[in-house]
């Protein structure tokens, strides 16, 4: 019975290796001088002047998740165009269905002025 985990015990050896190996010759065959300079902190090229844990404006979140939505929407539509006469009717009319929420989205999102930045 144990034989047929055999297969596993190698897979897990080799996974766990194929991880330590190279951090492990990296630390021990690569040069390490650290310096002041090297182990400060890196922010856009300039000193950082303020505590990382200040609070972001909520508009910052709100853009970043609309390019999301409506970005990657927008990628189903290079299938649809490319297989349009394979699909029929019934892809034609699924895709003006979902093309009709993301309107009715943008519009939603427009009116509620999500958009709008001051």
């Amino acid at each position: 019975m144990l034989k047929n985990y055999l297969p596993i015990l190698v897979f897990m050896v080799l996974a766990i290796s194929f991880g330590l190996v190279p951090i492990l010759a990296s630390r021990l065959l690569a040069p390490h001088r650290p310096n002041p300079e090297k182990l400060s902190q890196y922010e856009c090229g300039f000193e950082p002047f303020e505590d990382a844990r200040l609070k972001f404006d909520v508009r910052f979140y709100l853009v970043a998740i609309l390019f999301i939505i409506f970005d990657l929407e927008v990628a189903f539509l290079f299938p649809w165009a490319v297989n349009l006469a394979g699909i029929g009717w019934a892809g034609f009319i699924a895709m003006m269905i979902f093309l009709l929420e993301l309107t009715i989205g943008f519009i939603y999102v427009w009116r509620k002025g999500a958009l709008e930045w001051e």
